[in-house]
């Protein structure tokens, strides 16, 4: 792992220590002597990292700007770099990638042809060195790592699952094992004579492995033809990139099943007993004790709380934003701030709404997401093809060639959890909203 997405990564990680602290004040509350300190020392560290990481950066900057991709022949060295681009840092974030995928797409996916193309194009410097000087695979061209770091930091907002603030940490040779106190530790007050109680503590694991992401995305031919450097072209590629991946991320990351390769989602994670069944009755006192439930469950198994949140489906949210009282007021008048019960709530289609024998039932998730973590492997690889098919989302087959689109397939590697089950509640059977 490069010490740039190192960095990145620990200085996350410190701003969601920093984010926690800081809903306390925000939630009506007051920060005790110990909790300023620690948010000073955070601070500090937060504010130490963003400069190590600066000089990073800039440091690799000036190793591209020098950096001379070469093309080994049989007779020696032979060619000249054409890499005259805009300084990356100057590049929306996931520019480089996009413009990565653009020079292939010109090149027919031939990479010493794209390195040339993206020096004529005026593509970043960074963005033919890389084309030069990584090795092609069987799956596709592997992307360096500043420039996946980048595409994964842009899913946060295009995930409900990273937006409600998942913990991504690296995977090391592709696992992760984060240990949890089971139980077995005794605390009790004793006697001025009295001995402390010997304890036997008991650990469990939450053990993440790689697991293969691979999306297909279709991008219009006519945008990846614009052979000049225009921010808005990289933009609309790079979002097409990354809207495909957080919804799939979503799909997997709430309801996979955990079979096989794929990921095990919070449907199947939260425990039996935080899995409750949604009663039929629709007034308002069954709804409010309903929602209530899932809430108790979570504080029941002694969950941290440290960014619980709600997620549903769209028909669910706006069936309960529209439930009045007796003298006609909102109920849940907050939802249209996204808050319910002073939770936050996200909405995704990822969540089905055609659950259940009749195929009209949903699901409600609360869960606290500050407990959930994303092992994230730095390699991501990129092909594309003009010929391939692929399925909309209605399930019919579509010829790229005939749509004259390029199909880029994006392989990405991670895996998600929580680390305690507890802190995931589930609410099934939802039929709310279903005649909308």
């Amino acid at each position: 792992m490069s010490l740039i997405t190192q960095l990145r990564h620990e200085r996350a990680v410190i701003n969601d220590q920093l984010q926690a602290l800081g809903r306390v004040e925000a939630d009506g509350g007051t920060l005790s002597a110990e909790q300023l300190a620690e948010f000073e020392t955070l601070e500090a560290q937060f504010n130490g990292l963003s400069d190590k990481l600066a000089r990073a950066e800039a440091n690799e900057r000036r190793n591209a700007q020098t950096a001379v991709p070469v093309e080994e022949g049989a007779q020696g060295n032979k060619g000249s770099p054409r890499i005259e681009g805009p300084f990356a840092a100057e590049l929306p974030k996931g520019a480089r990638m996009a413009q990565m995928v653009r020079a292939l797409a010109a090149a027919g996916g031939n990479q010493q042809h794209a390195a040339q193309l993206a020096g004529d194009y005026g593509m970043s410097a960074d963005v033919a060195m890389a084309l030069s000087t990584v090795t092609p695979g069987a799956g596709g061209v592997l992307v360096p790592t500043n420039f996946s770091a980048e595409v994964i930091e842009l899913l946060r907002p295009k995930s409900v699952v990273r937006r409600l603030g998942t913990v991504s940490l690296p995977l090391n040779n592709g696992n992760l094992t984060i240990p949890r106190i089971k139980g077995g530790a005794v605390v009790q007050y004793i006697g001025t004579e009295e001995d402390i109680p010997v304890t036997t503590m008991s650990f469990e694991d939450l053990k993440l492995s790689s697991k293969k992401l691979a999306g297909l995305v279709p991008i219009s031919n006519d945008l990846l033809a614009y052979s000049g450097t225009n921010p808005n072209v990289d933009r609309l590629v790079v979002s097409d990139l990354t809207v495909a991946i957080g919804l799939t991320e979503d799909l997997h990351f709430i309801r996979g099943a955990g079979t096989g390769n794929l990921p095990k989602g919070l449907r199947f994670w939260a425990p039996a007993f935080n899995v409750i069944t949604a009663p039929a009755a629709t007034d308002r006192d069954t709804v409010e004790l309903a929602l209530s439930s899932l809430i108790l469950r979570l504080e029941n198994g002694n969950a941290n709380m440290i960014a619980p949140a709600f997620i549903m489906a769209p028909r669910t949210k706006r069936w309960l934003a529209s439930l009045r009282d007796g003298n006609g007021n909102f109920i849940y008048p907050t939802l249209e701030n996204n808050l319910l019960k002073g939770f936050p709530v996200a909405t995704t289609t990822q969540i089905p709404t055609n659950l259940g024998d009749n195929g009209d039932e949903s699901e409600i998730h609360f869960t606290d997401f500050a407990d959930c973590f994303i092992g994230e492997d730095d390699d991501m690889v990129i092909d594309l093809s003009k010929e391939a098919t692929y399925k909309d989302a209605e399930g019919n087959m579509v010829s790229a060639f005939q749509r004259d689109q390029t199909l880029i397939r994006v392989i990405a590697k991670h895996d998600f959890g929580p680390r305690h089950v507890e802190s995931v509640a589930v609410l099934t059977g939802v039929t709310w909203g279903k005649s909308l």
